[in-house]
């Protein structure tokens, strides 16, 4: 059995892919630009880096790391080398649009259109928000059990990146996954709010959220966001106000189970935010 490469094979969803397919005992070849002992280093910007990578495989977990065009020329690679690639996209890709009208959907879709261009066949998941997206209150939580920030009533559908991995492995090592675009989500939304309450009671510590302008909000994720980037999540956040996010069965659908709820993953992440 020819291995499959992993990219970004020690980041969350990565590092799960890794996981889940050796518990099934399918070859792996992790893949950093900061690899663990048993992968290789390479970076997806750099199209020379990975092509060592590539020998003897003909399967590929792919994610964006860094600028859409900076993967363009690996993309084009991988069309030469190997027969699959399943990329981890975004839900923010809408396909009803000519042009994303969303710099994050814009983002990945210009890496999809790379990789439908090259003839491979292809998988492209689209999960809406991560729930490991909420470890950046982790350090707020731990401080005073306060989370400050705008639209405290903006509901996602956060999804556990177990089942992200889980979806990929069934598109790496299974049939019938050729041309499919599975958009991911959790089992509900969930404001901003009882995120925060969920996170607190698992941690075993009251953690509440207050409500700031959405100035002062941007203000303060200026200081560790790209302006442009800050400006797409705060419209995203006002939009889930009044328009939850919808929930798909893609999860279930494709591995027979149901989807992990955001309890879980507080469950299993509570030790950051003691």
């Amino acid at each position: 059995m020819k291995p499959i490469l992993v990219a970004g094979a020690t980041g969350n969803v990565g590092s799960q892919v890794v996981t889940q397919l050796r518990a099934r005992d399918v070859p792996v070849r992790p893949l950093s630009r900061n690899p663990p002992p048993d992968g290789v280093r390479g970076d997806l910007a750099k199209p020379e880096t990975i092509a060592p990578a590539l020998d003897g495989v003909d399967t590929v977990f792919l994610m964006l790391s860094g600028p859409a065009e900076a993967l363009v020329p690996t993309v084009s690679l991988l069309g030469e080398r190997v027969k699959r690639v399943v990329f981890l996209s975004s839900g923010a890709v809408d396909d009803s649009l000519a042009k994303q009208d969303n710099l994050i959907g814009a983002w990945h879709r210009t890496v999809e259109e790379a990789i439908e261009a090259t003839g491979v066949d292809w998988t492209f998941l689209r999960p809406h928000g991560f729930a490991a997206n909420t470890l950046g209150w982790a350090p707020s939580i731990r401080e005073d059990g306060v989370v400050r920030g705008a639209y405290g009533e903006a509901s996602m559908t956060l999804i556990h990146e177990r089942d992200m991995a889980a979806v990929a492995v069934e598109a790496l090592t299974g049939d019938g996954h050729a041309g499919a675009k599975y958009v991911l989500t959790g089992t509900r939304p969930i404001t901003h709010i009882e995120q925060v309450r969920i996170l607190g009671e698992a941690a075993g510590r009251p953690a509440r959220w207050e409500e700031i302008s959405p100035e002062a909000a941007r203000e303060a994720m200026l200081a560790r966001i790209p302006d442009f980037i800050v400006e797409t999540i705060l419209s995203g956040f006002r939009e889930l106000v009044d328009n939850p996010g919808e929930v798909t069965t893609t999860v279930e659908d494709v591995t027979g189970r149901r989807a992990l709820d955001f309890e879980v993953w507080a469950a299993e992440h509570a030790a950051s935010f003691r």
